[in-house]
């Protein structure tokens, strides 16, 4: 189990309880009322480092080595039912980006999302879960399929931002995200968009656009990452803190604002903490979400989508 910096309170209370149990299962010494202290003090800890975590430990906590990524949440609510789809019929396969179809129950989804890696090889071969051009268009490619059957749309996010190396631009990042972002708003089937983890710039929004938007509570949605953010203002990575506070990227305060519409709660801990407890609560989010706009007509959809993103905002005239 890896523990981040906020969190070692809670690992040294863990290893005492472990000690502890250690010492009662290995000696004739009655330990119970010790370990019951201990688990205490444990659950205490635990409730008041998760239920008050700043901007910015929250966005470790949506990089937790750990934390499920869009892979696992696919196979967990699809199983067997899963097929991918590869290719955007131009240039290759993005790694980045996976999609493909699946059912909850006897209804058909169109799952899209960014997907990282498990290790350095697996990382490197998604490409830390930056798409390039050819994934945004491989997504649109599945949402037009998607549309031409009737298929409702699913797009898991979770990413550092699009790909910024030169080749990426070369072959046209900024119009294949914002013709993902057009073709989105007028898709005439339903879209449920969840954030599982980093929603970071034009590559989260590239796929992003939504009836429905999700977020995990211990997620963050954003122009920029706090790093990037704090070394345009600052010059410098250490005011990241600063900068993840002043950039309002949670999901508490992207609901106030109505960028997002729904949170999602995560297990105490996070995600990670309970993995099948996550899964459920997002298929069951993703289906109930789904039976919101099921019988709306195309073009009622596409309006209703329309002016939600037309009153987003604050302007004076």
């Amino acid at each position: 189990m890896e523990y981040l910096e906020f969190e070692l309170p809670i690992k040294e209370l863990e290893e005492q309880l472990e000690k502890c149990q250690l010492i009662g299962k290995e000696s004739d010494v009655d330990v119970t009322e010790t370990c019951k202290q201990i688990e205490s003090k444990l659950a205490e800890a635990k409730k008041d480092i998760y239920k008050n975590l700043t901007a910015w430990q929250r966005v470790q906590m949506s990089r937790h080595p750990n934390r499920p990524y869009t892979l696992d949440y696919i196979n967990a609510i699809f199983g067997d039912s899963y097929l991918e789809l590869h290719g955007d019929r131009n240039f290759k396969d993005d790694k980045a980006m996976i999609g493909g179809l699946g059912k909850i129950g006897d209804q058909s989804y169109m799952f899209i999302g960014q997907q990282k890696g498990y290790n350095t090889k697996t990382r490197q071969y998604r490409n830390f879960g930056m798409s390039n051009p050819e994934g945004y268009r491989k997504a649109l490619r599945l949402m037009k399929s998607a549309e031409k059957f009737g298929i409702p749309v699913v797009t898991l996010i979770d990413t550092p931002g699009a790909y910024p190396g030169i080749e990426a631009e070369e072959r046209g990042q900024g119009e294949a995200i914002a013709r993902n972002i057009l073709e989105m708003t007028r898709l005439k089937v339903p879209i449920i968009t969840v954030i599982i983890g980093e929603g970071a710039s034009g590559g989260a929004f590239g796929i992003g656009v939504g009836d429905k938007v999700l977020m995990l509570e211990n997620t963050w949605y954003s122009v920029i990452s706090p790093e990037s953010c704090s070394s345009i203002l600052w010059r410098s990575w250490e005011y990241k803190e600063q900068a993840a506070e002043a950039l309002k990227l949670t999901a508490k305060d992207m609901k106030r604002m109505k960028l997002v519409d729904e949170i999602i709660k995560e297990p105490l801990g996070g995600a990670h903490k309970d993995r099948e407890k996550t899964f459920a609560t997002v298929r069951d989010a993703i289906v109930k979400s789904y039976n919101e706009f099921k019988n709306l007509s195309p073009k009622e959809l596409v309006k209703k989508r329309m002016d939600k993103y037309s009153q987003m905002g604050v302007y004076n005239d």
